[in-house]
């Protein structure tokens, strides 16, 4: 099998981060996986700030974007993505429990890959979770740049 793409997981709420990562980590779907817990730290990421200043080059082969963040909600880090020349390319996709409208609209308008309301029961989540992994960090072709060198 290729070299499998990192996962930028962009979630505040501890409990959601857990059962991601087992629920990845059960299928060593991804090489890794970065979490970062608000808006902020998923931009020092992104742009290699802070405690992320000396990590690998590469953007992540797709970025698991809450919206309701601390700091700098998702939406704003997916309109910061989406201008900038060098991230434009990530796959986003919106991972949320909301279900309001006007999120999804102004998550697509500003180009997210997909949408998806978290489920609310467990093993729902949790195959949510491996059918996201599965499918952007193994099956869809991630864009230049996207994949770890060492």
């Amino acid at each position: 099998m290729s070299i499998l793409g990192r996962i930028l997981m962009v979630e505040d709420d501890p409990k959601d981060v857990e059962l991601s990562l087992t629920a990845l980590e059960e299928y060593n779907l991804a090489n890794e996986v970065v979490v970062a817990r608000d808006g902020e730290e998923a931009l020092d990421y992104l742009y290699k700030r802070g405690k992320f200043a000396d990590r690998l080059n590469g953007n992540p082969a797709v970025l698991l974007l809450d919206l309701k963040l601390p700091k700098i909600n998702g939406l704003e880090v997916l309109q910061r993505v989406r201008a900038d020349e060098k991230l434009m390319m990530i796959p986003v996709v919106v991972l949320t429990s909301s279900h309001e409208e006007k999120d999804m609209v102004a998550s697509y308008k500003l180009g997210v890959n997909a949408y998806v309301v978290k489920p609310v029961e467990f093993h729902q989540f949790v195959n949510a979770i491996k059918e996201l992994g599965v499918f952007w960090a193994v099956i869809n072709q991630p864009p230049p740049g996207s994949i770890r060198k060492n």
